[in-house]
């Protein structure tokens, strides 16, 4: 399983201080099919905890997924600050999916060597 941040998502992280080990737990769990919203497409969304909490009302991540292949993170948002995704992003997001799930792994580590993506890497992990 490959793990992939895109630009924006590895500077929101950073920002409120997610942990890419809380983020492999996110994959992990989808690994084992507890999935938290199965959105279609190629789109999941997985509950990730503030860090000191818990998951209910910490942040929502938006990713793109393929299970036992690959997990590339896209967006993410505090629970506190929306509700949810409106159709209209769902969309949006379900077509990129569709795309970024549909490139080769030659053409991820292009893109990951041009700086558009991050390779995540979980110790200690079997995902």
């Amino acid at each position: 399983m490959r793990l992939y941040k895109n630009g924006w998502f590895e500077k929101y992280t950073r920002k409120e201080k997610i942990s890419d080990q809380a983020l492999c737990d996110a994959v992990s769990r989808a690994e084992r099919g507890l999935v938290d919203a199965d959105l279609g497409g190629g789109l999941i969304k997985q509950r990730v905890a503030r860090p000191g909490a818990g998951r209910s009302g910490g942040y929502r991540v938006m990713v793109f997924y393929r299970s036992g292949d690959r997990a590339v993170f896209v967006y993410g948002f505090a629970k506190s600050d929306r509700a949810n995704l409106n159709r209209d992003e769902v969309a949006t997001f379900q077509a990129a999916a569709k795309v970024v799930l549909g490139l080769s792994q030659a053409q991820m580590t292009a893109e990951v060597a041009a700086g558009r993506w991050t390779e995540m890497r979980c110790d200690d992990q079997d995902l």
